[in-house]
């Protein structure tokens, strides 16, 4: 018999990226090869940038997984330009309508909202990861497939994939409380795929306050982690100028993700002059650079690699708003490692009531402080924390589970 055919779709992926949404991806396609021929469509971009075109276009095969990059459109903002502003202002509507407890009642009558669609498909062609070819791609082989597991909301991607191939769409949004979230052109995305699937309770009731009864059929999947045996800590240290202390943190390293975190330390070190702590940023540079003698940037480092810099790290901290589960946090827990999270994610919320406060949680700059000194001064407290983190990770983050969950979908969609 042969086995099903499934494409995820997303807007990097290789070996050397390691953002949130791509990774989620190769976890799972990587997981998936045994079952089923599994296939990955993304853009030819390694940044996020059209002058980053440094993946030849065409087909490669990643530890089992076919994958096709198609290249992107250059957009040239030339004729006529829609009324964007008109979209703006409908997604403003619908978001003053969420915070007033009504969006989710309107819903129920209006699950699509059709208004300022031009402009949602204007910005969406403006978007550097918008490709043509690849959604000419997908309109023509819809057939060739059973399912289509398009990742991350917030890039053209997931609309060009739901809205052409609707029920065969398996959609992983990792939705945030975010603006976006609230574009008009979302009610096709959440009311048309075959089904949603979200990493957190929090996640899952922020879409249902949104879009209603009519959304998708629904449910919590979630992801799990990969950890690497880690490198040999002698020549990290030096290839990367460690110290030996720092408050670490793991992403993308661009405004958007750090919210405060340089004021927030800087502050910190003024404060109390007596810490050693330095902050240790691990991921791509999208960003100026703040140069400060406590402040190193190592840019993209090899898994093995970031074991080890997880491992020596004091303190690790998560202070994007905006996050639909945080693997960072999965892998620091997992390694009993204390996390620093901000207030304002409600997914970071949820993590800390589900864990027993196994993260320490700041509500602002003071708090931050606050919290961070604590830590930075008391081992027993990050050792009592380290405990709680690794039993909440063990218990609810096991990758048998998730990927019954995941298979019993494909599986659903795929009949």
């Amino acid at each position: 018999m042969q086995m099903k055919k499934i494409a995820f779709i997303v807007i990097r992926y290789g070996q050397e990226i390691n953002g949130g949404a791509e990774l989620h991806c190769k976890m799972l396609a990587e997981r998936l090869v045994d079952k089923y021929q599994v296939e990955v469509l993304t853009t030819n971009l390694k940044g996020y940038s059209n002058q980053e075109n440094i993946f030849k276009e065409g087909e490669e095969v990643i530890n089992g997984v076919l994958v096709r990059r198609f290249k992107t459109d250059s957009y040239k903002r030339k004729g006529h330009r829609p009324n964007v502003w008109a979209t703006r202002y409908i997604r403003s509507i619908r978001f003053f309508l969420y915070k007033m407890h009504l969006l989710q009642y309107i819903a129920n009558y209006i699950p699509i909202w059709k208004c300022g669609k031009k402009g949602s498909i204007y910005l969406y062609r403006k978007n550097c990861f918008y490709s043509s070819e690849l959604f000419t791609f997908i309109r023509k082989h819809k057939e060739d497939y059973d399912v289509f597991i398009p990742i991350t909301i917030d890039y053209p991607e997931v609309y060009y994939t739901v809205t052409r191939v609707k029920e065969k769409a398996l959609l992983i949004p990792t939705m945030h409380y975010q603006k976006s979230s609230f574009y008009p052109g979302m009610t096709e995305i959440f009311t048309q795929a075959g089904y949603i699937a979200f990493n957190t309770q929090a996640e899952q009731q922020l879409a249902e306050r949104i879009f209603g009864k009519h959304m998708s059929p629904h449910g919590v999947v979630s992801v799990g982690f990969n950890i690497f045996p880690p490198a040999e800590w002698k020549e990290t240290t030096v290839k990367y100028q460690l110290p030996q202390e720092y408050l670490l943190y793991v992403g993308r390293v661009e405004n958007s993700k750090l919210d405060h975190i340089f004021d927030y330390f800087l502050t910190y070190k003024q404060k109390h002059k007596e810490s050693n702590l330095k902050l240790v940023l691990v991921g791509g540079i999208f960003m100026d650079k703040i140069e400060h003698p406590d402040i190193i940037y190592t840019g993209f480092v090899e898994e093995e690699e970031k074991t080890a810099i997880i491992n020596h790290a004091k303190i690790i901290v998560n202070p994007s708003k905006y996050e639909s589960l945080s693997l960072i946090l999965l892998e620091a827990l997992s390694q009993k490692k204390v996390m620093l999270v901000n207030y304002q994610c409600n997914v970071m919320r949820e993590h800390f009531k589900n864990s027993n406060q196994a993260i320490a949680i700041y509500k602002g700059k003071n708090d931050f402080i606050k919290q961070l000194y604590q830590l930075d001064t008391s081992d027993i407290l990050r050792k009592e924390m380290g405990e709680r983190g690794a039993l909440y990770i063990q218990e609810n983050y096991n990758w048998d589970i998730i990927m019954q969950r995941l298979i019993a979908q494909i599986e659903n969609i795929g009949q």
